[in-house]
């Protein structure tokens, strides 16, 4: 709308600058919705390049070649996934072990797992059960690896009748002197 077609219709000039401001508002905001509409275009169109660029990688691909990929990394991703849980299994057994031996008295844990057959240990359908009791056979002929379960052997102090005066008596005795009274 221009201010000379306002004029022609012989509008007063306060009247016109009214509409006129009106209409600038109207015209900018309009303006900002069509600079608004370009920006989303031209995002639009960078979308639509970079999708054809990836796009274009894709053009010589082989599918069959792809999934034959795809099944192998799924048949490497399992092999390593049984993997971690035999590894994961061997650690929970041997940790199971090493605290029976230490149950059961073992001066050395290295010592005495070398004594025990670990594969058939491993093999039991009854594993607890069965680490017991080959820890009580290796026990049984190798009871040095283990602690003893018998009060102590040698004692120390006096183990006779008679006063204890430290073996000065027997010491007096041996160097021809005689009891000290």
């Amino acid at each position: 709308m221009k201010r000379e077609f306002l004029e022609g219709l012989e509008i007063g000039s306060e009247a016109i600058e009214k509409v006129m401001m009106e209409h600038k508002k109207e015209l900018q905001a309009e303006q900002a919705k069509t600079k608004m509409a370009e920006a989303d275009r031209e995002n639009y169109k960078g979308q639509l390049e970079t999708a054809k660029g990836e796009l274009e990688k894709f053009k010589d691909a082989d599918p069959e070649k792809m999934q034959e990929t795809i099944d192998r990394l799924k048949e490497g991703l399992k092999k390593k996934d049984e993997e971690h849980e035999a590894e994961k299994a061997d650690r929970i057994f041997r940790e199971t072990v090493k605290e029976a031996i230490a149950a059961s008295g073992g001066r050395n844990e290295k010592a005495v797992m070398a004594m025990l057959d670990i594969d058939a240990l491993k093999e039991s359908k009854n594993q607890k059960d069965d680490i017991k009791a080959a820890l009580d056979e290796v026990k049984k002929d190798n009871d040095y690896l283990f602690k003893s379960d018998e009060p102590i052997r040698n004692p120390t102090g006096a183990t006779g009748g008679g006063r204890d005066d430290g073996g000065a008596s027997a010491l007096r005795a041996a160097m021809g002197l005689p009891d000290e009274k």
